[in-house]
């Protein structure tokens, strides 16, 4: 039984729960709250030397770290990935897309809100985080147009991964009526067959 070491308030351990949830996969989780240090004491560090969650590790001790490498090596073999090539790599596209122009805005605008004081210096970083992310739902809206899902056509892994921090992109400050087709992709995610929602 793989174990996940993870925060479930946190979108990038939630699209690994979500998977295993999906798979109807059995697990064991770990919770481990990054905010509290939890990833930097030296018995965490001994197994992500990178200090961060989720973290996957196998019964015969091999671990993986980074949510959409666990995403994919958990998806193999399974409708959640695809086999053929070009629809694999428009799959990986809208990852590489999650991780690089859509979580570091919606994800850190809704860390700041959500987290720090309402005074932290952060805070001023808001209104630039909520532009950015602004683009990577415009981005989303104009796909989703001509598309249902963003995993090569079909419902599977590059959904779980953007789904994880757009659904609750409103903590960051995004008003998510500004994106109806994004919105209605998002109730499509919540009708999946074992679909289960993120923790409080």
């Amino acid at each position: 039984m793989p174990t996940v070491y993870g925060l479930r308030s946190s979108g990038n351990c939630y699209k690994v729960q979500l998977l295993l949830e999906l798979l109807g996969q059995p697990y064991r989780w770990v919770d481990t709250d990054s905010t509290q240090g939890a990833t930097r004491t030296p018995e965490y560090l001994a197994l992500n030397p990178n200090g961060k969650v989720p973290l996957l590790v196998l019964d015969d001790g091999r671990r993986l770290a980074e949510s959409n490498a666990i995403l994919c090596y958990l998806a193999e073999g399974t409708p959640y990935l695809p086999a053929d090539a070009w629809d694999r790599a428009r799959t990986l596209q809208w990852l590489f897309f999650e991780q690089y122009s859509h979580e570091p805005y919606i994800a850190v605008a809704r860390f700041v809100r959500r987290w720090l004081p309402g005074d932290h210096a952060r805070q001023a970083e808001v209104p630039r985080l909520i532009e950015r992310g602004a683009q990577a739902l415009d981005v989303m809206e104009q796909h989703i147009g001509s598309e249902s899902f963003f995993s090569g056509g079909a419902f599977g892994v590059a959904d779980m991964a953007l789904f994880a921090y757009t659904h609750c992109a409103a903590d960051g400050g995004f008003d998510l009526s500004r994106w109806p087709r994004v919105t209605a992709w998002l109730e499509r995610v919540r009708s999946q067959p074992r679909f289960s929602a993120m923790a409080a």
